[in-house]
């Protein structure tokens, strides 16, 4: 009774104990791994921009499609993936909030890795449509689960610069997929096409996560709102010792500090009275900054030929383009905790808008490079300020299910977005392009000025009771 009594002491202020946790490199380090699985997914999401001219040039896909089911078109490579990542958030992001951070963390890369490596292997276009459907089914709930994952593991001080910080670490996947497709789509090492070396690496995520998740505790939070209050004491004493091993012992947490009851979230609290604006804010959100981030990145080198540019100068270019991605997210963790959130995404909006008009204007390759580089920096400024954020918006019982639901808009837009371009650069050229993210770029600007809550500074129980 005694050791049970101090148990339960012991666990009453878990959001307490976390919000007293130092910033270290034990808990830094604990995010990162986190980060692996992102990297993974960003890696995936990123890489039809480094192997499409590959495909294209190795005649398995067309550029232009004939219609939404011509399965040999690169817009269709693009749309199975986010489709199936669209049914992913929408349908199976509730299986975090039910089953863990931790085991979601580890499964959801298995299946994508899996069906990665039966990509790299095949030759039909239909086949591979097929996997990268399955493929985003397994890694679709990925990101979601980390945000969620590590928001609740962060205290409110260091939570948008640890997340920022993390996003820096996955936006280094952009570059490197850039640099894999430069390297490797014009070649074919040992007598296999190029861009099939480019989709292996990816394949290698699961193993990669594997390796990384002994080192995990599961999210103490979302341990104590199942009311599994042993197991959230023991895995908070977990990051409790390693950062008291580092920084020495802690101070005593903040009595006043409310923990939220036990309680099983319902996937309808997000669309009552206090949830519905952020529901409602962040889907156009979603729907809004795909059309900037993968209409612009997945096709820039199409785009660059298509102003007549060979394959190996358009792969170089497009290269220098995204090599300063990661530096995107190193603004956004710089600049995380020294001004709002919600202002943050607004100001990149507008510059992503401004940038993009820039690109297709500009008459030379010098210009070109620089105001795509602009346009890169605050597309992924943009996305290092986006997840800290939008998991900041609803409470531990219902996280993973509502970002899941608006993530699922982003997936909608990204389904729909390469049939938009392909069209679009058919009939009105690049500039109709960047007049598409301009337009989205507004809405943005409109629904997060004006719905988005404030969340710096504050704790999550705070934000969204």
């Amino acid at each position: 009774m005694v050791q049970a009594a101090a148990t339960t002491v012991a666990s009453q202020a878990i959001a307490a104990r976390i919000e007293r946790l130092p910033a270290c490199r034990s808990l830094l380090r604990i995010v990162i791994l986190i980060a692996v699985g992102g990297w993974f997914e960003f890696y995936e999401l990123f890489m039809p921009g480094a192997i499409s001219l590959g495909l294209v040039h190795g005649g398995i896909f067309v550029v232009r499609a004939s219609g939404f089911f011509d399965y040999h078109s690169f817009p269709s490579f693009l749309a199975s993936f986010f489709f199936g990542m669209f049914l992913s958030t929408l349908l199976f992001s509730r299986l975090s909030d039910l089953l863990g951070r931790r085991a979601v963390f580890i499964w959801s890369m298995a299946v994508y890795s899996l069906f990665n490596l039966l990509i790299a292997l095949s030759s039909s276009p239909a086949w591979i449509d097929l996997f990268r459907f399955l493929a985003g089914l397994g890694v679709g709930m990925q990101l979601i689960n980390n945000d969620s994952f590590q928001a609740e593991i962060t205290p409110r001080y260091l939570r948008g610069r640890y997340m920022a910080i993390a996003l820096a670490f996955i936006l280094t996947a952009v570059p490197i997929s850039a640099l894999l497709g430069t390297l490797l789509v014009p070649y074919a090492p040992f007598g296999v096409a190029g861009w099939r070396w480019v989709v292996i690496v990816g394949a290698l995520g699961g193993v990669l996560v594997w390796l990384v998740q002994r080192g995990l505790p599961e999210s103490p939070r979302w341990l104590e709102t199942h009311g599994r209050i042993a197991e959230a004491d023991q895995a908070l004493r977990r990051i409790e010792a390693a950062v008291e091993a580092e920084t020495g012992p802690l101070p005593p947490p903040d009595a006043a500090t409310r923990e939220p009851p036990a309680i099983v979230g319902e996937w309808a609290e997000m669309f009552g009275a206090r949830y519905l604006p952020r529901t409602l804010a962040l889907s156009v959100f979603q729907f809004c900054q795909t059309i900037a981030v993968f209409g612009f990145t997945s096709w820039v080198p199409i785009i660059l030929v298509e102003r007549g540019y060979n394959v190996l100068h358009s792969l170089q270019y497009t290269f220098l383009i995204l090599l300063l991605t990661p530096v995107g997210g190193v603004l956004g963790a710089y600049f995380a905790e020294r001004f709002e959130r919600k202002w943050q995404l607004v100001l990149t909006a507008i510059g992503i808008g401004v940038f993009g008009v820039a690109f297709a204007f500009s008459p030379n390759i010098g210009l070109i490079v620089a105001s795509g580089v602009l346009v890169t920096l605050c597309n992924n400024w943009l996305i290092s300020v986006f997840h800290p954020y939008a998991a900041e918006l609803f409470p531990t019982r219902i996280r993973a299910q509502a970002l899941g639901f608006s993530f699922s808009w982003s997936r909608v837009s990204a389904i729909f977005v390469g049939y938009g371009v392909s069209a679009i650069l058919a009939r009105g050229g690049q500039i109709g392009v960047f007049f598409m993210i301009g337009i989205a770029m507004l809405l943005i600007v409109l629904s997060i000025g004006i719905f988005g809550p404030r969340t710096n500074g504050r704790r999550l129980e705070e934000v969204s009771p």
